[in-house]
């Protein structure tokens, strides 16, 4: 099932519209929690812009009250109250800061009158302490109770966040639910089956839109500052653009490729599975185990690895159509393509790690297959294409350092006997000791498709005459044979 949202407003700003802008109240009565999921939330913008929230009238009761979620507290003298007020008055600027951040005290303009009656010169230097020195020119000529309002700005920032801050917070808090969402259930929906996992992210929105309704019906004077987390213009990369979940959600970036999988490829369940397993182990590593979510980048499906391994007859003849690619590339990569390091030499490093991770994603996910590759790896060793070999390689020692390669394990003798997931005859080529120099003493009493890094690292080293050698060396490579 795919829905298409481009003709909704966001309903981020429809949320803050429902409060400011009086309308005609739809009503949706929830005689119970579950009935939430007959409200789609990519419907947020128009259904539910209109709901009326107010406390008393909500259709949707608050589970909570703040004062009965916390065990009752009674001091008969709360003593850090009044060393607040001896700190706010004393000169330890760091103490200072901590009080007013934390606002352990009942007046919450207590920090704003101790200070407004602090001398200028004390101000001054408390706010010269907590700004950065290319600042100093935008607070010379602020008067004092505005540099008063600058200092609690900025030490309030953790209890009071700004609107980036909030905007930062919506899209991590997005984000967490998100990797809630296995990849097989993403795979369901995406083709139209019933998927809770996205139901119940679904949902998560939509509590969002509710809290946010009520909160701010409580506290009106917090509307103009939501107001600027949409739409001031420096925030636009955090919200509008970034995450499309505080807004109607929008899976097509991942649903779009998925579907576009089972409309071009060839009618075989065993194939397209063992490709999902492969696209699952991606889906981990691009959406669920990232510091920062790109929700906009389209899901790579691309599997040309695993599809040239599962197409060839033999290893011989898997190792010759890499080859017969990897010819094509460096016939055209020329000595001052490498010099300029221009998009021609960055397209074939790159290449080479894009390669490494593919032979990562298809060992982690279709493990049986890992004899195979093994055997492509000496099939293009033979032939030598170095460029392919060490990417391979490259790969298979990066699942052996993701995954458990122990075989047996002797509780007796305290040992435990590896899988040997790298051949061990062909580990040294990728022993950066010495600058490779396992590979390199190969390479040059069998030239072929090089490895590029040690050839770059000895250029940075040597200069143009490691380049010289290396194209007189790739050129006897390329040469067709008789």
């Amino acid at each position: 099932m795919q829905y298409h949202y481009q003709n909704e407003e966001p309903a981020f700003t429809s949320w803050l519209q429902a409060i400011s802008e009086p309308k005609t109240r739809i009503y949706y009565p929830l005689s119970k929690p579950s009935d939430m999921s007959r409200i789609s939330s990519h419907r947020l913008g128009t259904e539910l812009s209109g709901t009326n929230l107010m406390p008393g009238q909500s259709c949707y009761p608050s589970l909570f009250r703040s004062s009965a979620e916390v065990p009752s507290f009674f001091v008969s003298y709360r003593w850090w109250e009044d060393e607040a007020t001896t700190v706010l008055w004393a000169f330890d600027v760091q103490e200072i800061q901590r009080v007013i951040r934390y606002g352990l005290f009942r007046d919450e303009n207590l920090p704003r009158t101790a200070l407004q009656s602090r001398n200028a010169s004390t101000v001054d230097s408390f706010l010269l302490t907590l700004i950065d020195a290319t600042e100093r020119v935008f607070i010379a000529n602020l008067s004092h109770i505005q540099k008063v309002e600058e200092i609690l700005r900025r030490c309030t920032k953790d209890r009071a966040l700004d609107p980036s801050d909030i905007a930062e917070a919506i899209d991590a808090e997005s984000h967490l639910h998100f990797t809630r969402i296995s990849f097989e259930e993403m795979v369901r929906y995406s083709l139209g089956y019933h998927a809770d996992s996205v139901e119940w992210f679904f949902q998560q929105h939509t509590a969002l839109y509710i809290h946010l309704q009520n909160y701010l019906h409580a506290f009106p004077d917090e509307v103009e500052r939501y107001l600027a987390v949409e739409k001031a213009d420096l925030l636009h990369k955090h919200l509008r653009n970034r995450s499309p979940f505080a807004h109607p959600p929008a899976f097509e970036f991942i649903a779009g490729s998925i579907q576009r999988l089972f409309k071009e490829l060839p009618p075989s369940l065993s194939s397209i599975l063992k490709v999902l397993s492969v696209l699952g182990v991606r889906y981990q590593r691009k959406y669920v185990h990232v510091r920062n979510m790109n929700w906009h980048r389209q899901f790579n499906v691309t599997f040309s690895f695993l599809e040239d391994l599962m197409g060839s007859t033999s290893a011989a003849d898997f190792a010759r159509s890499l080859t017969n690619l990897d010819e094509s590339h460096f016939s055209a990569l020329t000595q001052q393509n490498l010099t300029d390091h221009d998009a021609v030499a960055s397209r074939i490093l790159i290449q080479w790690e894009l390669l490494s991770i593919d032979v990562w994603e298809s060992c982690t996910a279709l493990p049986h297959m890992i004899g195979y590759i093994q055997e492509c790896v000496q099939a293009l060793l033979d032939i030598h294409n170095y460029h392919s070999f060490t990417a391979i390689l490259s790969g298979l020692q990066k699942y052996s350092i993701t995954e458990s390669t122990f075989t047996t394990a002797n509780t007796i003798t305290g040992t435990a006997a590896l899988n040997p997931v790298l051949p061990p005859n062909l580990l040294y080529f990728l022993d950066p000791s010495q600058n490779f120099i396992a590979y390199r003493q190969q390479f040059q009493g069998s030239p072929g498709i090089p490895f590029l890094f040690p050839h770059l690292q000895e250029y940075r080293e040597c200069g143009a005459p490691a380049l010289q050698q290396l194209f007189q060396q790739l050129r006897t490579a390329l040469t067709p044979r008789g």
